[in-house]
């Protein structure tokens, strides 16, 4: 039997919820390319309910239990004296969440001879570390798609607030104010802007297709040139890499993994080739932008704005200087685990874990590492220091 140790978020301040703003969420059965919604073999959770916090559980106990698994939750995962450290010398299986990432670094997975199976409910598996798994012979897997619209979704509101100026103009009213100029005074339209992704997989060609009808004049890089049909399509122009494609861009939006060759992307010398007065949206990984960059190109006007909700470390500390620089439009890393996202992930988490237990293989497009390599997913979207 295995010990499967699952490291989630807090619940609410005010304690588990015990109803809802809503009745039921939309079935999603299918997502835009043909490939299927997890599919297990049942669910011991309600759809809509917030399972991403210790007291959700994922929906997994009343399965794991069932089967005579021990299951271990808890959201304490940082330092040696934490449950994550005291806990791992005989765990079988980790489950986190990027938004709640348990760091699995090489010192972790070497302290932890048991593990053979780490999943993350949600997609980005970059909290842990690909080639100490590879080395140690740990598949990664993740639930691929799961919450891609989703976080797009999250990337066009971003891009509309910060365009717009819609947060300082909502303070406004909260504060009891009319201050109409104050307001405008940043306010732009979108249309006709130019906008560009730094990648465009599922988020970023989800992102492209939902700000076509804008009028905007679309842009991307990706190291997989997508299909004619869909330049066609869409009307974008393609750019072999960020830095040929962000100096002609109002907006930029990131959503790559990160890895080697993206972390620490946009930097001083990156961003000093954007127009003066350009957007930057980052819903991808924090440590794709340089943290003082991103602050110092808010505060010269280099950079008009700068919203998304991915921190390092996660969570943030009270001092990080994202919290206090102007004209941000950041959030706590959510914009993947909305209520409806977490179904989808509670479920392939499920899912994962039903092929794991039956010895069956698990779907190649949520693999990330397996059988001592990139696989699956992972070979497409990362690559290793090695």
């Amino acid at each position: 039997m295995a010990k499967v140790l699952c490291v989630l978020y807090d619940d609410p301040k005010d304690g588990y919820p015990t109803s809802y703003a809503r009745d039921d969420i939309p079935t999603i059965s299918s997502y835009p390319g043909g490939q299927t919604a997890p599919t297990p073999k049942a669910i011991d959770f309600t759809p809509g309910h917030l399972l991403g916090s210790v007291s959700g559980e994922l929906g997994l106990r009343s399965f794991l239990e069932s089967h005579g698994h021990t299951l271990v939750v808890t959201s304490d995962k940082e330092g040696e004296n934490s449950v994550l450290d005291q806990e791992l010398s005989d765990t079988d299986v980790v489950i986190s969440q990027p938004f709640w990432p348990a760091y699995l670094t090489a010192e972790r997975i070497a302290k932890a001879p048991n593990l053979k199976l780490a999943i993350t409910a949600g997609i980005g598996s970059d909290h842990v570390d690909l080639d100490a798994a590879i080395a140690h012979q740990v598949t990664v897997a993740e639930v691929t798609y799961c919450n891609s619209i989703s976080v797009a979704e999250h990337v066009v509101m971003m891009i509309l607030g910060l365009v717009r100026n819609y947060l300082p103009s909502h303070q406004v009213v909260l504060d009891g104010g009319w201050d109409i100029a104050d307001c405008v005074s940043r306010s732009y339209d979108l249309e006709g802007m130019h906008v560009g992704t730094v990648a465009a997989g599922r988020i970023g060609l989800a992102v492209l297709r939902r700000l076509a009808p804008f009028d905007v004049k679309l842009h991307y890089t990706d190291r997989h040139r997508l299909p004619e049909s869909i330049e066609r399509e869409l009307n974008l122009t393609f750019h072999p890499d960020t830095a040929s494609m962000v100096p002609y861009c109002d907006v930029v939006t990131v959503n790559a993994p990160l890895h080697p060759e993206t972390e620490g992307l946009f930097n001083d010398d990156l961003i000093a080739t954007m127009k003066r007065g350009t957007y930057l949206i980052n819903t991808a990984r924090a440590k794709i932008a340089d943290r003082d960059a991103i602050d110092r190109a808010l505060r010269s006007g280099q950079l008009a704005g700068y919203a998304g909700d991915v921190w390092f470390p996660q969570p943030a500390p009270a001092d990080h200087p994202w919290r206090t620089m102007p004209h941000h439009g950041m959030t706590p890393h959510i914009s993947g685990s909305s209520l409806s996202a977490q179904t989808r992930y509670a479920a392939g988490t499920r899912e994962i874990l039903e092929s794991f237990f039956a010895g069956t293989p698990i779907r190649d497009e949520y693999l990330i590492v397996d059988g001592g390599r990139l696989a699956g997913a992972g070979a497409h979207s990362y690559s290793t220091k090695s």
